[in-house]
Formats: C-alpha cells, structure tokens, sequence
C-alpha cells in the first residue's frame, strides 16, 4: 500500500533534518536483511544541503546513488543513465554525476534513485534490471513512495522504456515515465546510421585499418586486440578530414573527404568524433565482448547518396550481411515492442546532434502499431544539445506527468508548452517548446535496410515472446 502524500510531509517534517542525515526515515519499514544498506554521503554540488544522499553497492554489484529531499513531495523519480560506458566494472561516480545533473528533480520535490549498472558495455536489459533493483533498493530502506516515475536519457531513455516494458504494467511499480532526447529507436536499426559512418569513414580515410596493418571487418568496429586509443582515433580522423582545423587550415582533399562523410550521413560535424566513436569502440564492445564475434549489422542494398561521386563510393564502399542470430540478440535486449500500459512522455531536442529527433518518429510507430499510442504525449523544442536540455522543461514535463498519472487525463502538447513559463520564472533556463513540430520519419533521416527498415516496431511483443524461450537468447547481464 503507497504512504498518502500528506502524510509523507506530517511525518519528514516531524523528523527533521537530523533523521534525515542520519539515513532512516520514520515511515520506513526495517531493510530486508539481504538488502544491504546504503551509507549517508555528502551531495553533490548542486543538490548541497536540500536533501540527504546516500551511495551503495546492490548484490549485483552495481553501484547507485539515492538523495531524498528535505521537503519530500512523496513521489520518486528512478533514473537510467546513458552511455553506454565502456568501462569493465561499475563505475561508483556514475549515478551521482547523474544525480547532480539533474537535481532539478529534487529541486522540484521528488526523491531520486538511480544505478550505474553492474557493468561498463552495452546491455539494455541489463540496465532495466539493475534500474528496478534500485527502485526496490529504496523502497527496501525509506518505504514505499506514492508514485514511482522513470527518467531516462540518451541511451537511458532507451532502457528505460525497456524497464516500462518489463516491470510497468498499470499493476506494476511505476507510475509514468519521462524520456528525454532518447534513442528510442532500439539497437537493430537504431546505429544503422553509425554503420553507415564506419563503411564510408573508411572509403574516403582508408585509415582505419590502415593498409599497412591487420585488416578486420568493419562490422567490428575494431579488432578486439587493437591498442588503438581515442587519442589515435581523433589523430587518424583529423589527418583524414581536418575536422579540428579552421577550414582555411585543411588541405583540399580533407575538406573533400569531410564534405563527403558529413554529406552522405546526415552527421553533424561537431559531432563527427563522437559518433565515429561510438561506431569503433561500442561496436567493439557489441561484437566481440556481448555477441561473441558475430555481426548483427548489414548494409547490403543501402545506397549511399549525396557525395561528390556516388557511383565511385557505392562501387568501393564495404559490404556486409548481419548474422541472423545475432541481429535477433541484439534486438532482444534492445529493441521496444511498444508494450506500454502507463503514461509515457518524451521531450526531444529538434536539433539534437547525437540522438536525432527522428527516433522519436520510430517510437511513435512502435506504439501505434501496439494500438498503444493513447499513452504517448510527445513535446520538442527548438534546442541543439544532447547531453541537457532546459532545467525549466524538465520540471515542467515531471509537472505534467504526475498530474496525467493522478488524473489519467492526457495532456496536449501546447498546454505542455504553455505551461512552462510558471517554472522558467524559478529557473531562467527558458522554454523552447515548438508545438507544431513533428518530426519526419526514422527513413528520412537514416538509410532503412531493405529488409523491413521502414515498419516499426522493430521487433513485436510476439517476437520477443518466442524469442524469450530460446536458450541463451539476447546479451548476458
């Protein structure tokens, strides 16, 4: 049974801050003895002393941070990070840079939790299940809240909304669930436009592998004993494109290759590294250390477009065709079936260079097709940042959200909009909602293999039904 709000606030209020930094809250039941106990811990900067933090390690061995505020509204917001990192252990500052980049939910009230997950590497699932384990981590210590809600961003957005899928029917312990700038378009289809940038990367630049050293395929990103650091990356990519050179600085044959590049992939040029990271590194990480060598990306039958001779990089380009059955794993512990029963509202920066809006047209599809779209509100704004977005939208869409989960009234996207002006006046940070934006299709943006690239979802609830019975099926915790 969930603590009536008001009854929340008598009984912190009561206690004080003493009970608080003390680590036990009078409303909650004694911690399980197999859930061990979080330490009180200083708050990070932003947060300072409006709340009580806390750090632990779950059995699992991820590590997490929690902070309840000193004037608790009763509800908690349980975060997924992005990423992902790529470190081979929980990283223990993960969680709680997190929590300092968005105190504005416990500036706004809300108790936080959130995981930095077992381990570095790529795993959706993994990180759904190690988010829920901190959501139980807290109710085990300060008690159940009156309403649990999900946030999550980047790649968090999408375990996030593979946690909805998991654990967040209208029985379960979530109440609604705020992504923001999500990659929601799942890992099957949603990096097809990284694979792009690794086989046309490697027309023009030739680099990487060079010539002179062991040749590997591409869909690897990189051989799994390769040394190669994200010093030499940025060094082979800036001898090829001169892309951290004033453009009077390159040479012509650089601007060229990074005319090309920039053109056929649709990719930002400040965001040109990161995403050729992610494309080497991550897919190092998929492939060899989740999947066990096999390749779950193709590009067969994708045309390339926009270069200054296309002929010539269609011709030259590399080729491959995905494994089956790694393609159908890496689906599984990624791809969202739109198996959504509770309120579910995104937020998604038009210009957003790393997660392109577009994703949110793929999640739109998927919940349609799952005759699941009446649970979707979906708000952009005219802002070119990924990693944040305005402090005053934030606290605007958790508003909104709670006020859907208490009174099942969904809202539009111009009272989301016009509503945010009330909050900009606490946090000056502006609004820059567009309400009649609505993005173009996840085709219009990345080349769709032709095997189905067009329809969402990417993978049904049927599907992962018939996959869930296949021994060993999707990628290992």
């Amino acid at each position: 049974m969930r603590i009536p709000r008001a009854g929340l606030r008598v009984t912190l209020s009561a206690a004080g801050a003493a009970a608080l930094l003390a680590g036990t809250l009078t409303v909650a039941p004694p911690a399980q003895a197999e859930v061990p106990r979080s330490d009180p811990v200083a708050c990070p900067a932003n947060i300072g002393d409006k709340a009580a933090c806390y750090t632990g390690r779950d059995g699992n061995g991820a590590y997490y941070a929690i902070a309840i505020p000193k004037d608790w509204n009763g509800d908690l917001v349980v975060h997924a990070h992005g990423g992902p990192d790529l470190g081979a252990a929980s990283d223990p500052a993960r969680s709680v840079e997190d929590l300092d980049r968005w105190s504005v939910m416990v500036d706004e009230g809300y108790a936080w939790a959130g995981s930095s997950y077992r381990r570095g590497g790529y795993g959706t699932r993994m990180g759904a299940i190690d988010t829920e384990q901190v959501r139980r981590q807290f109710v085990a210590e300060f008690g159940e809240p009156e309403r649990t809600f999900l946030h999550g961003q980047s790649w968090g957005a999408n375990v996030a909304a593979k946690t909805l899928e998991m654990y967040g029917d209208r029985r379960g312990p979530y109440d609604a669930a705020l992504l923001t700038n999500g990659v929601l378009g799942g890992g099957s289809r949603g990096y097809d436009y990284r694979v792009d940038l690794r086989v046309v990367y490697q027309f023009y630049c030739n680099n990487l592998p060079r010539p002179t050293e062991p040749p590997y395929p591409l869909w690897q990103g990189l051989r799994a004993d390769s040394t190669l650091t994200t010093a030499g990356l940025r060094a082979r990519l800036s001898e090829c494109t001169g892309y951290d050179l004033a453009p009077a600085e390159r040479t012509a044959v650089q601007q060229r290759n990074l005319d090309d590049i920039l053109a056929v992939t649709k990719i930002p040029e400040r965001t040109l590294e990161s995403h050729l990271r992610f494309a080497v590194f991550t897919f190092r990480d998929i492939v060899h250390t989740r999947l066990g060598g096999r390749n779950p990306f193709s590009n067969t039958g994708v045309r390339y477009t926009g270069s200054h001779d296309d002929r010539a990089l269609n011709a030259g380009v590399a080729r491959f065709e995905a494994d089956p059955a790694a393609r159908r794993d890496l689906s599984y512990d990624s791809d969202l079936t739109g198996d959504v029963e509770i309120p579910v509202l995104t937020l998604h920066a038009i210009d957003d260079p790393t997660a392109f809006v577009e994703h949110e047209s793929a999640y739109r599809m998927t919940l349609e097709e799952a005759d699941r779209d009446r649970h979707l509100v979906q708000t952009f704004t005219r802002e070119s940042e990924h990693s944040q977005l305005s402090k005053a939208e934030y606290a605007n869409s958790m508003a909104h959200l709670a006020r859907w989960a208490e009174t099942s009234r969904r809202p539009s996207v111009r009272s989301v909009a016009e509503s945010c002006a009330a909050f900009d006046r606490t946090y000056g940070t502006g609004c820059f909602y567009d309400p009649g934006f609505r993005p173009g299709p996840y085709a219009s943006r990345v080349e769709p293999r032709p095997d189905g690239g067009r329809d969402w979802p990417a993978m049904t609830a049927a599907q992962e039904r018939r996959w869930s019975r296949i021994e060993g099926v999707g990628i290992a915790p």
